[in-house]
């Protein structure tokens, strides 16, 4: 059973072996003796799930039958914890980083159990960066210096980092090489607001196998760009794709 953190959302996610994957270790939760129970979150706004939920919900109908939990998380709204108890799965979907962090704050330990019990969990975009520890909820400015386009910021000024569900150590951040966050995730660590930090491309995942976190290993068509501490002294390496593009 694996975390796999998407580095944007199912939209930009063309390479099918990521749901693949996910899928196949979600069967092996069950054994294939009864349709996996999977939640699904994602952020409503307004209605807008309607419009976006078929692009999570339709690549596992059609890998697999399951059935499907759907959590919408409104703003200033917090989820009810005990709709994570009992799942084979976690999906956390795309959208506001912040909204997500919030309202997702109560459930942290119920989906961490879920995962440290061996329940696939897969995180696109803001989903990934709510992940760790301590979370990169948004912002372009470290000390009033631009790291990173403003376009990236959710809203903020200063980067920030606030609690996430403690799925592992190291800060996320996504859509790397697309929309120029590596810089944001660099400077996270250089400035010491995370002892190490990985950059996830789109249409690329990050997976850490439960049984052995150290094995990380990348899979789709970009890179995951791992950066270490600390200080001036951080460097950056890249751990390449070991599939390649769908």
């Amino acid at each position: 059973m694996s975390i796999f953190l998407v580095g944007g959302g199912p939209d930009t996610t063309t390479s099918p072996v990521i749901f693949d994957q996910f899928v196949a270790d979600v069967v092996r939760r069950t054994g294939g003796t009864r349709p996996p129970r999977i939640a699904v979150v994602l952020v409503d706004h307004e209605g807008s799930a309607a419009y976006f939920l078929p692009a999570y919900l339709d690549p596992l109908h059609r890998r697999t039958p399951c059935e499907v939990v759907t959590v919408l998380l409104r703003r200033r709204e917090h989820v009810d914890p005990s709709v994570f108890e009992g799942v084979d799965a976690i999906v956390v979907g795309g959208g506001p980083t912040p909204v997500y962090a919030e309202g997702l704050r109560p459930a942290a330990a119920v989906i961490r159990h879920a995962v440290q019990a061996g329940a696939p969990y897969l995180g696109f975009s803001a989903g990934a960066m709510i992940a760790p520890e301590r979370a990169i909820a948004g912002g372009y400015l470290v000390h009033g210096v631009e790291v990173c386009p403003e376009d990236a910021s959710e809203g903020l000024g200063e980067v920030e980092l606030r609690e996430g569900l403690g799925l592992m150590s190291f800060a996320v951040d996504v859509h790397a090489a697309q929309a120029g966050t590596l810089g944001r995730a660099v400077a996270a660590v250089v400035h010491g607001l995370a002892g190490k930090a990985v950059a996830v491309d789109e249409n690329t995942a990050l997976v850490l196998p439960h049984s052995d976190p150290g094995e990380q290993r990348g899979i789709g068509a970009g890179h995951c760009w791992l950066i270490r501490g600390p200080g001036p002294k951080t460097t950056v390496s890249i751990l390449g794709s070991v599939v390649t593009r769908g």
